[in-house]
């Protein structure tokens, strides 16, 4: 079956290459062109397309109002280019909020010469997103009917919450919650993190498959949703209960145990060895990590995304005698990830996106405090 997508693009240039870079797959055919986001909604309507390539920045109106329109009047599997920088992470962001399936990172910037580099990652994605049931986006109608006039969807007000002291360190043999995802993951992890109770006795470690430049932006939005503390993981930073801290881009997060006049710390270390399952950071990397200090005392969760990672490191969890929780392929934007888990016989307990923290709390809970 043939994909028709849309380019949309402000730059020729990048229309032209991004065009040139999707029709060298036979399955997947360029029905249309467009130059800024109001040509977009226009050709949505006209051609009706299976997918959507949709550039932020661009004129007369940019790809995150657009990205509102056609979903709110046309909806339509859509994956975002966007260059790095502070807004145009934050705008990415918004666009998974307004039903954005997933994004592509622009190599070196708004017009990139050297897109050809990630050429196999565009085909995949742009393949992957047709074939997404929208409906397991979550976005709700209210949240992408934007006007011309707003620029962007305010965030919730931070609630009051318990703060960790320097004092409540965690120490080796304790618990800790480990998670991973990676398409759709951003939005998943908005419905799993702001759930976790600001009491959590816990610390949280997270691996979400994005490039370096987003995942500060999507920490500093998490701990805005959040009664808990979130973070991007930094070298060295000891891990605290009530706190959650997310691997930084294009490096792989290990958890290190060491010893000092008779207290363990743990310790975030960060590296940039060789991807494993084609990514960095690697979910596989940080869960065996944890083995050898939390053995059975681990709780793991694998969200929804492309691929397989995770499932090796959730079958040293399992070994140890840790516990294994995935999402529910009904609420999965890409059932990839937990599907490698089930089909392997690793996960104790399949759930839907909206009870994946309530079964986090209650596997803590369900081994004592």
């Amino acid at each position: 079956m043939t994909i028709n997508a849309l380019v949309v693009d402000d730059s020729a240039l990048m229309r032209k290459v991004v065009s040139d870079i999707l029709k060298q797959d036979p399955e997947i055919n360029v029905i249309a062109t467009a130059r800024n986001g109001l040509e977009a909604v226009e050709k949505v309507e006209q051609f009706r397309p299976d997918v959507v390539t949709l550039d932020i920045e661009m004129p007369v109106l940019d790809g995150l109002h657009a990205l509102g329109y056609i979903m709110s009047e046309c909806p339509t599997p859509v994956v975002m280019l966007t260059a790095v920088d502070s807004r145009s992470a934050e705008s990415t962001l918004n666009a998974f909020e307004y039903g954005a399936v997933d994004f592509i990172q622009k190599p070196s910037g708004n017009i990139s010469v050297n897109i050809e580099d990630i050429a196999d990652n565009i085909r995949k994605k742009v393949k992957m997103a047709s074939k997404v049931d929208l409906k397991k986006l979550g976005f709700m109608e209210e949240h992408v009917k934007i006007s011309r006039e707003k620029k962007s969807k305010p965030l919730p007000s931070k609630p009051k919450r318990r703060v960790a002291t320097k004092s409540a360190v965690h120490h080796a043999n304790g618990k800790i919650v480990a998670i991973a995802s990676s398409t759709g993951g951003p939005r998943a992890l908005e419905q799993v993190v702001p759930k976790l109770p600001g009491n959590l006795k816990v610390p949280v470690v997270i691996v979400q498959h994005m490039p370096a430049g987003f995942t500060a932006s999507l920490a500093q939005r998490l701990d805005g949703q959040s009664a808990l503390t979130v973070t991007e993981a930094k070298e060295g930073d000891v891990l605290h209960p009530g706190h959650v801290y997310l691997a930084p881009g294009n490096y792989h997060m290990e958890i290190k145990s060491t010893e000092k006049g008779g207290i363990y710390h743990e310790v975030v270390t960060l590296n940039q060895k060789p991807r494993e399952q084609g990514v960095r950071p690697c979910a596989n990397i940080l869960f065996r990590s944890l083995v050898p200090i939390y053995g059975a005392n681990i709780v793991s969760a694998i969200l929804t995304g492309m691929g397989a990672d995770g499932a090796d490191g959730v079958e040293e969890i399992k070994k140890a005698g840790g516990k294994v929780i995935t999402e529910d392929e009904r609420s999965c934007v890409v059932y990839g990830m937990p599907k490698a888990v089930v089909q392997r016989g690793l996960a104790d307990s399949i759930v839907p996106l909206e009870k994946v923290s309530s079964e986090i709390v209650r596997m803590l809970n369900s081994s004592g405090d």
